[in-house]
């Protein structure tokens, strides 16, 4: 078998697989510029030989056709609220469990981080009954700090359960020299232990945000018109006189940049924080 052929087997599935992934991408994408005659006449996948692109979809957007400002604002507000708390509090907990000893009963710490992870095993919707008589009560139904609490209470668990990973990678010996020195803990952490954790943050934020941004279920009961999310946007273009797909898709692609646009900034802090305490 020739060399270049050798080398270049490896990357056919890799190419196939590539194929397989974006695919549903670029339909959406040609989909945004297709007439509904175009749309309902059948499937066509080239622009320019199986139909002719227009701006349909994204002048209805423009216009006004679907409200899209409330539902980004609030989506960006709710996520990224509960994404920001929720590493802070995350962190510090997670900080906690790795340096220190606590004791709860008979449980230590591995047994408490794994109670905090088991959290997110129980499904939301043996929750929002609960969620929605509460937040009923506390006058939070149908607001964007009301999804931002519920967000948070989901994400933190996830949130501590990495954190402590990471942490527990980081050599101990910078923290030690630090408190022989003269430092607190508080102190340590802040100019020390943090600045070394700013990739396990990053990469902890913006999954969080990613988790916030796409939720459904707790966005389509605990918000109606206020504080109504992209999601529950995009699930409302299916109405009874049908599907307006080439204005859902322009749509799924506005709901898109903000999380790409996270994604391409932090894309440095990403993969050194989803890898970090792989290797020990």
């Amino acid at each position: 078998m020739p060399k270049s052929l050798r080398r270049t087997l490896p990357y056919i599935p890799l190419v196939i697989w590539a194929v397989v992934i974006l695919f549903p991408l670029y339909w959406m994408v040609i989909t945004s510029f297709k007439l509904p005659i175009d749309i309902n006449r059948g499937v066509s996948y080239l622009p320019w030989v199986d139909f002719t692109p227009s701006l349909h979809a994204w002048r209805d957007l423009m216009a006004g056709a679907v409200p899209v400002a409330d539902p980004l604002r609030n989506s960006f507000l709710a996520a990224s609220i509960s994404s920001l708390v929720a590493v802070v509090l995350g962190g510090m907990a997670g900080y906690g469990l790795s340096r220190f000893q606590y004791r709860w009963g008979p449980w230590r710490n591995k047994d408490i981080a794994f109670w905090f992870i088991s959290q997110r095993m129980l499904p939301p919707a043996a929750a929002i009954l609960a969620f929605m008589v509460m937040f009923n009560y506390l006058h939070l139904l149908d607001s964007v700090a009301g999804l931002a609490i519920a967000y948070t209470g989901f994400n933190l668990p996830f949130a501590i359960w990495i954190m402590r990973d990471f942490f527990m990678a980081l050599p101990r010996e910078l923290e030690e020299a630090s408190l022989v020195e003269g430092a607190g803990w508080f102190t340590t952490f802040w100019r020390i232990v943090l600045p070394l954790s700013v990739p396990g943050l990053a990469a902890t934020g913006i999954l969080l945000f990613i988790f916030s941004w796409n939720e459904y279920l707790f966005a389509s009961l605990l918000a109606f018109e206020q504080a109504k999310t992209m999601p529950v946007t995009l699930a409302g273009m299916a109405t009874a006189i049908g599907i307006r797909w080439w204005l859902m898709s322009a749509l799924a692609i506005v709901s898109m940049i903000p999380t790409i646009a996270l994604g391409l900034l932090l894309e440095r802090y990403i993969v050194r924080g989803l890898t970090a305490g792989a290797i020990k």
